[in-house]
């Protein structure tokens, strides 16, 4: 395990060095279009301090800012004990060192990620279209996957790239709002200088002027490239763990399956959020094959790769598995050590489910635990149906709108202990 980590963090590290050089490079570009003597300087110092002061937000909110906006309510034991107990079970199997905090969203799409920039302020985060959906050993491997990801740090790599690629988005448009500014103003300091000097490096402004307008566009497009290869390989370890921590590679695998042909919403979805998912919902359905600029390996290789693991759930298994469906292609994922010193992992039988829920009582379930979150009140009618009173109810009796019955708010048990 913690070859694979550390083989990990050395091909993270050299495409982030990478990635962080450009955004530097782009910097000191900026700095020369605009004053050719001294502005390099300062475009390096300007794209650090960028990066630098989003980073330092992102690192103090311990990966929540990838929340914002959401509506997510933290899950306790008491308000939603199953996922709770899932994460829970995946953390000891792992070995992390914390409890990551639990957060569902409520949106009808099947989705989830991670957060956080260590193990001790990491963040698991599913939505409530997922909980109704998913059985419990589909519902272990997505978490399984998202607690690989914290295990393997790869929510931090993502968060210094995804902090680098809006840097450097942020330092392009500021480019084509420097270029536009030139050719519509008469130019900055270089064009002045090239004025004031007679004009003999007419042809040095014009071969500047084209350079930055092609930076300007290529920059975020090489970036976003960078960013997403990251991603990809990412997406395959993060699988392998989970078929080796929960030992039962067919429940990742059907919680994909389900979740490549459920409703996806990418409007709603950043570039730079996307591949923290388990599912990019930018790609939705019609995504069916790898490219460049996909930010997730194909849905159904992933899928294919989890169902041949025949004889085991170790990461020799998945390491077959994957070799098989790259058949000619270079196939190494998993360092030769790791694969040397690892002992079998047998799979287990999938859990029984005789007294699972069905999906709408799961759909119902998990609206009152948000509900319960954000402080709604419950009370159950003699005609059997349950009332749910907000916070912000005023009036000292409520009506059952079933049977008519009149009942006292002051009565009602905090939801927290009624879910």
């Amino acid at each position: 395990m913690w070859e694979l980590i550390r083989a990990n963090k050395r091909k993270s590290a050299f495409l982030i060095t990478v990635m962080f050089g450009f955004m530097l490079f782009l910097g000191w570009f900026i700095g020369m279009y605009i004053d050719p003597v001294y502005g390099g300087y300062f475009g390096i110092l300007a794209a650090f301090v960028i990066w630098l002061v989003q980073f330092l937000i992102a690192a103090a909110s311990g990966g929540k800012v990838f929340l914002a906006g959401s509506r997510a309510v933290e899950v306790t034991k008491e308000n939603y004990p199953q996922l709770y107990n899932v994460v829970e079970e995946m953390k000891i199997a792992s070995g992390l060192p914390a409890m990551p905090k639990v957060y569902v969203i409520p949106e009808n799409h099947m989705n989830a990620f991670a957060t956080g920039t260590k193990p001790e302020n990491a963040c698991v985060t599913v939505t409530s279209g997922l909980m109704s959906r998913l059985n419990r050993d589909e519902l272990q491997g997505v978490v399984a996957h998202e607690m690989s990801h914290i295990l393997h740090r790869d929510v931090l790599y993502m968060t210094y790239c995804g902090i680098m690629l809006g840097t450097i988005v942020f330092l392009s448009e500021g480019l084509l709002w420097t270029f536009r500014f030139g050719m519509l103003g008469g130019g900055g300091r270089y064009s002045s200088r090239n004025r004031s000097s007679g004009g003999g490096g007419g042809g040095a402004q014009v071969a500047m002027l084209l350079l930055a307008l092609v930076l300007a566009i290529l920059a975020p497009i090489l970036a976003q490239l960078m960013y997403f290869s990251i991603s990809r390989k990412r997406e395959y370890l993060a699988d392998a763990s989970a078929a080796r921590l929960t030992r039962y590679p067919e429940g990742l695998a059907n919680a994909l399956d389900k979740i490549s042909k459920g409703k996806v919403v990418p409007e709603k979805t950043s570039k730079v959020k996307a591949p923290m998912y388990i599912y990019n919902p930018q790609e939705g359905n019609a995504m069916k094959f790898s490219s460049l600029s996909s930010t997730h390996p194909p849905t159904e290789e992933r899928i294919r790769i989890l169902r041949n693991m025949s004889h085991g759930a170790s990461y020799k298994d998945y390491q077959k598995s994957y070799s098989q469906a790259h058949e000619g292609k270079k196939s190494s994922l998993i360092p030769q050590g790791e694969l040397e010193k690892e002992q079998a992992v047998s799979k287990r039988s999938p859990a029984e489910r005789l007294n699972e829920m069905s999906g709408k009582e799961k759909a119902r379930e998990v609206g009152n635990m948000i509900m319960a979150a954000n402080s709604f009140r419950f009370l159950t009618c003699n005609c059997g149906l349950k009332l749910k009173i907000p916070p912000d109810y005023k009036h000292e009796k409520v009506k059952c709108p079933k049977c008519g019955t009149l009942h006292n708010v002051s009565a009602a048990a905090a939801a927290s202990a009624a879910v």
